[in-house]
């Protein structure tokens, strides 16, 4: 777990900003300017600072060039400006990486431990545990019932990262812009095929769900079984599953089988 300082004045995007990366493991701290900013990465100190550019206050390239007199914190720059002018005068002015605006948490998450490996001790995310499913992000590693399962690098991925919303409802949208990187694009369809090849691999089936329940016109959710759920017994499908789910990931078997 890294402890992160999140310095962005729009209350809407530092507030998804510390929900998605408290969901990654996190402890987040925020400041909704400049000033605030550099006083909370002084007086305690994070991991790593994610400095937006645009603040209300203070220029978030002037701020940049204050913490670098007086700490040598890690700081990716978050910003809207994509000039390549400008991006390589804050890298040589201190920054350790920079991400364009818009962006999705993986892609931040990804850059975070990617700057922390560089600079110091890797960050090591704990093993996710839900019922008997035991996913290790670092070790790539999943066990149901202690029994290694065998997945492609996708399909950990992405029951990663419902592992990481575990009891919560993921749209299927939001599979595809963190999971795919395809936040404007992709189908329906590449999520359904490969959660019908992870239902096969946990030993599940769209009609019995055990741990991969699929929410009527909303998303998918990861939870532990249920009594009576799964391939012997009809479990909750029949409270969270409509025909047109149902006929979805039908058809995305019939894919994954072809």
């Amino acid at each position: 777990m890294a402890h992160l300082l999140v310095v962005e004045d729009d209350p809407a995007l530092r507030n998804a900003l510390v929900r998605a990366l408290r969901d990654r493991g996190h402890a987040v701290a925020t400041a909704p300017s400049g000033m605030a900013g550099l006083d909370a990465a002084v007086t305690s100190p994070p991991d790593l600072v994610v400095l937006d550019l645009a603040l209300p206050d203070v220029d978030g390239g002037q701020v940049l060039r204050m913490l670098r007199a007086v700490s040598n914190v890690p700081v990716i720059v978050a910003t809207a400006r994509d000039e390549e002018p400008e991006m390589v005068a804050l890298l040589e002015g201190g920054a350790d990486d920079y991400i364009v605006k818009p962006f999705g948490a993986a892609q931040l998450d990804a850059r975070i431990k990617a700057v922390l490996r560089r600079l110091g001790p890797a960050v090591q995310e704990e093993p996710l545990r839900v019922g008997g499913l035991v996913v290790d992000p670092a070790a790539r590693e999943v066990t149901l019932d202690g029994q290694a399962i065998d997945l492609t690098p996708r399909e950990f991925d992405l029951l990663a990262h419902l592992a990481r919303r575990a009891g919560q409802v993921v749209p299927r949208r939001e599979l595809l812009a963190e999971v795919w990187q395809q936040p404007l694009g992709g189908t329906d369809k590449t999520v359904d095929v490969h959660l019908s090849w992870l239902r096969r691999k946990l030993g599940e089936t769209a009609q019995n769900p055990r741990y991969l329940r699929t929410v009527r016109t909303v998303g998918v959710k990861l939870m532990a079984p249920v009594p009576g759920s799964g391939p012997d017994g009809a479990g909750e499908a029949g409270l969270t599953r409509g025909p047109d789910e149902a006929s979805r990931e039908g058809e995305a078997d019939e894919a994954g089988g072809a």
